[in-house]
């Protein structure tokens, strides 16, 4: 299957999305939506980013599309994680990523120094680790201080993600729901 980028540098270019059943690629219409409501809220010019649970890269290569200077990609799986760096080799943009081949919690306990101004988590829908993931990233101020982290869930996990995100989803779009964390 492919992908398209939506906008910036690299718009209408297709990346390959791995047919597996253990990634689920956010659609174009939530992707795209995701990318409109960001515009109001974080100026992706030059900033670094983190993209938890990367399947395919499409949020951080949409991004560096958009004028990001740096993605950090976290992807766990060998098959998909390969392709994801099939997509970066395919746009050229290597020299911009950097790919981690670990679990979103390892990546989250070990790697220290280091903040993020926008950091994107699309994990499988039912993936309850985030939870935890979500808060080593503030105990660990993985977050910049005027950063703020975007994670797509389902609505059949609303109620649940309420209660460990403390927070209401600030946009449904069809199953979808993104929530909104900040420091």
């Amino acid at each position: 299957m492919k992908m398209r980028i939506i906008s910036g540098e690299f718009k209408s270019r297709l990346i390959n999305v791995p047919d597996s059943k253990l990634i689920r690629p956010m659609t174009d219409r939530v992707r795209e939506t995701l990318f409109n409501l960001l515009r109001n809220k974080i100026d992706l010019e030059g900033i670094k980013t983190l993209d938890l649970y990367s399947g395919s890269g499409s949020l951080g290569i949409e991004c560096l599309s958009r004028g990001a200077s740096e993605v950090h990609f976290v992807e766990k799986n060998f098959q998909i994680y390969k392709n994801l760096l099939q997509n970066i080799d395919s746009l050229g943009i290597g020299k911009k990523c950097v790919v981690h081949k670990t679990e979103a919690l390892k990546f989250c306990n070990s790697f220290s120094n280091t903040n993020f101004d926008l950091i994107l988590a699309d994990p499988p829908f039912f993936k309850d680790d985030i939870y935890e993931v979500t808060k080593k990233i503030i105990d660990n101020s993985h977050l910049s201080k005027q950063g703020l982290m975007i994670i797509e869930r389902s609505i059949q996990t609303k109620e649940k993600d309420i209660r460990n995100f403390n927070v209401e989803p600030f946009k449904i779009i069809g199953d979808a729901c993104l929530y909104e964390i900040r420091n």
